[in-house]
């Protein structure tokens, strides 16, 4: 069998003469040491802040993988993250390659990285768990790890909740946004384009917070750099910066300290950009619509301290 990050592939069974079988096997215990041997590469582990996060929150993940002292990866693997609820059923992946690729990590070291991960908007509420592994292609099994194997080299990491969208503070898309597009569980989401002035309506959290703004151009229209400016309602602004050609996509986390959140129930919060276009102008694909950039996360969250 073939063990991919999520998937099986099955090969056919051949006959190999004894002599051949058993210089194969001497050779397979001589790599045995590297790559992908019967005995543990690395231990994983997960730490995960919150471990109860709402629906479209995100969470900081710590990983951390301490290299047995008689591993040595000689090839690049990925780091496989799949979430599944409670009854193993996977949801949702966040695989990705780590920021120093296997084939340098050392006998005995310890790697360790930080990601942020934004929950998907997913119909399921409820116990959560992450499975951890590493998988390369044109390996046949996924590698050997020391960590509590869910099946196929799968290995739990981390329990969270996962709770109702609900319960993180609610921000509605009110003027100048076209409807959703893309898919919230692969890739880099879903987005909304909007126009040059847009204005997004948030339940005021009342407390410090931080704006999570995700904002990017897949489009080739624009040769120079996007301004956008960030701001309260009524108030200086929060967050400028440059979306350059060459970006295409940034991630803002933009601080709001509680005062200048107001007394009102509802804030709104606008967008400004300084340039925009309108695709029938440039090619003919029978769209008026004045796009600006896309929008793929706006997210407040109430800060803990």
């Amino acid at each position: 069998m073939q063990y991919y990050s999520g998937f099986m592939a099955h090969s056919k069974r051949t006959h190999i003469a004894p002599t051949l079988l058993l210089a194969f096997g001497a050779l397979l215990a001589a790599a045995c040491k590297s790559d992908d041997p019967k005995t543990p590469m690395a231990t994983p582990s997960l730490t995960i802040d919150p471990n109860q996060v709402p629906l479209g929150n995100p969470v900081e993940m710590t990983y951390k993988f301490v290299v047995a002292r008689d591993a040595k990866f000689t090839k690049d693997y990925r780091v496989m993250v799949h979430f599944a609820d409670q009854d193993q059923t996977l949801m949702y992946q966040d695989d990705h390659d780590p920021p120093v690729p296997t084939s340098q990590w050392a006998p005995g070291q310890t790697i360790e990285y930080k990601r942020r991960f934004f929950m998907p908007v997913y119909p399921y509420v409820g116990d959560a768990t992450i499975e951890v592994g590493l998988y390369c292609n044109g390996c046949t099994l996924r590698a050997s790890l020391d960590a509590q194997d869910m099946g196929h080299r799968s290995y739990l990491a981390a329990h969270l909740q996962l709770l109702p969208q609900s319960e993180g503070v609610a921000v509605r898309y009110k003027q100048g946004w076209y409807e959703i597009e893309g898919s919230d569980t692969s890739g880099e989401g879903s987005w909304h384009w909007m126009r040059k002035n847009a204005t997004l309506a948030i339940k005021n959290p009342k407390k410090d917070s931080v704006l999570y703004l995700k904002v990017g151009n897949a489009s080739s229209a624009y040769k120079e750099s996007q301004h956008v400016t960030v701001s309260l309602e009524g108030g200086p602004p929060l967050d400028q910066f440059t979306l350059s050609p060459e970006q295409k996509l940034t991630l803002r986390t933009i601080q709001i300290p509680a005062a200048s959140w107001g007394t009102r129930d509802t804030v709104d919060l606008q967008l400004s950009v300084d340039k925009s276009f309108v695709p029938d102008l440039l090619w003919p694909p029978n769209d008026r619509r004045e796009l600006a950039v896309q929008v793929y996360k706006a997210v407040v969250v109430r800060s803990r301290s």
